[in-house]
């Protein structure tokens, strides 16, 4: 193939496969390649318009980046994430921990009658003499006992769901002058003082009784709470519940209590370390017979309707 000689000045067009084949040609013939002119610039850098110029990407992509990086080292901001995370775990877990201890706590003796109280573990520790306590069942305890406890200390017992608002009012308003906290209880919130808490006036034990008091109205059934309250009630020093009560004070069963004896046992309850029903005081007895009053008022033992 005969090759025409390039002319000087005259610029050929070849195909790009034929581009490689002339310049290997060119590097074997030592003949150097001139080099391209640069184009001239049409604009010079200062004549560019800096309104042209956009950097609002480079700067937005660059501030992103480095608001990831402080996200990803920052200690302190790391450290206040874990910080939340660890209050709202024990926010979530706490109320529900106390609630599964509360039941705990209240739902067994539904069924089971209460080895102790918190007033008799205090008595025993306190006492030098022994403490006298034996659980009775319900079966067995007189219904002459459970309405005259009724009478004398709550008589809304069977209707209501835990506590007496006029009671607890009108406790509050004789107390105010003195600031002292006394009367007004159900026998379902002397059910949770007995059971599980201290002898006192202040208010934390109040409230410490008030939520107690909830859970035993709700777990318990009425017959069940005044069955624990009979059992596990003070009748005099050391004495409590109506089995030892019965057998050491009045001398009998608790099953042949009369309307009288049970008056007289109930008639020391309000302070059954100064009052006795073994040798009743002049106003123990006056107090008796004015609770017998108050039975015949309700219509005696019918009045619990299963209570």
């Amino acid at each position: 193939m005969r090759m025409e000689p390039l002319k000087p000045g005259v610029v050929t067009t070849l195909p790009v496969r034929h581009r490689f084949l002339a310049h290997g040609v060119l590097q074997v013939a030592g003949i150097r390649r001139p080099k391209a002119q640069a184009a001239p610039a049409q604009f010079q850098e200062d004549e560019i318009p800096r309104d042209e110029i956009s950097v609002e990407p480079l700067m937005s992509s660059h501030s992103a980046r480095r608001a990831r990086s402080r996200h990803k080292t920052s200690p302190s901001g790391s450290a206040a994430s874990s910080r939340r995370i660890r209050y709202l775990r024990i926010a979530l877990i706490a109320p529900i921990a106390v609630l599964i201890v509360t039941i705990l706590l209240v739902l067994p003796w539904r069924w089971i009658p209460p080895p102790t109280t918190a007033f008799i573990l205090r008595e025993r520790v306190l006492r030098e003499e022994p403490v006298h306590y034996r659980w009775i069942p319900r079966a067995g305890i007189s219904s002459n006992l459970a309405i005259a406890a009724v009478a004398a200390e709550d008589q809304k017992f069977p209707d209501h769901s835990g506590f007496d608002w006029v009671a607890i009012r009108e406790a509050l308003e004789r107390n105010q002058e003195g600031e002292r906290v006394r009367g007004g209880s159900t026998i379902s919130q002397q059910v949770a003082k007995n059971l599980f808490l201290w002898p006192g006036q202040s208010w934390v034990r109040k409230g410490m009784e008030a939520y107690l008091t909830v859970w035993i109205e709700l777990l318990w059934p009425k017959r069940r709470i005044l069955e624990v309250y009979l059992n596990v009630a003070e009748f005099g020093p050391g004495v409590f519940g109506v089995g030892a009560a019965a057998d050491r004070l009045i001398g009998t069963s608790p099953a042949e209590l009369t309307p009288y004896q049970a008056a007289i046992l109930v008639a020391v309850l309000p302070s059954p370390k100064r009052m006795s029903a073994a040798d009743p005081s002049p106003y123990v007895r006056t107090r008796a017979s004015q609770i017998q009053a108050a039975v015949g008022a309700l219509g005696g033992a019918s009045y619990l309707r299963g209570s």
